[in-house]
């Protein structure tokens, strides 16, 4: 069962991205070391582009903290999923907008299922900075995921406008 929505999941870090803009354009940090803990200094990072309509997710890690952010171009809906069964805000579920309108950095803890859908009309652009090296040194590791997209009989669904948990 859910329990009440809150605006926030234990451990959950949503934060603006500080835009600085001139005539060229705008620059943004994505991270900087002396803003956050030695323990979420990435790993490796990744840039993906999602199309329209389209999500990724749902699915959680077991070590690894995902470090997004979402500068924009397109809206996106970031769904999270609190399950860790000793968290405060265990099965909560938030849901945010974040990209072009809200330019958005989302560090997201171990055992929090996160995905999320492009529900702009662009092609929209996310950057994370993950403390953990996908799949290991040189690649020779077990991948630290739980893909729940994979599992028709998921709790954890996303429907046209909102995410469930069911």
């Amino acid at each position: 069962m859910t329990k009440t929505k809150t605006n926030t999941i234990d451990g959950v870090i949503i934060k603006g991205m500080r835009l600085y803009k001139d005539e060229r354009g705008y620059l943004s940090e994505g991270f900087r070391h002396d803003e956050i803990d030695k323990s979420l200094y990435p790993a490796m990072s990744y840039i993906s582009i999602t199309h329209p309509g389209i999500a990724r997710g749902p699915h959680e890690h077991i070590e690894q903290t995902d470090f997004f952010c979402f500068p924009g171009p397109s809206t996106f809906e970031l769904c999270l999923w609190d399950n860790r069964k000793n968290s405060p805000t265990y099965r909560e579920n938030i849901t945010v907008k974040v990209g072009e309108n809200n330019p958005t950095i989302a560090i997201i803890p171990p055992g929090v299922v996160h995905a999320y859908k492009n529900i702009g009309d662009s092609e929209g652009l996310v950057i994370n900075f993950p403390n953990r090296l996908f799949a290991g040194w040189n690649k020779k590791e077990k991948v630290d995921e739980i893909r729940h997209e994979n599992d028709a009989d998921s709790l954890f669904k996303i429907e046209e406008a909102a995410c469930k948990l069911y």
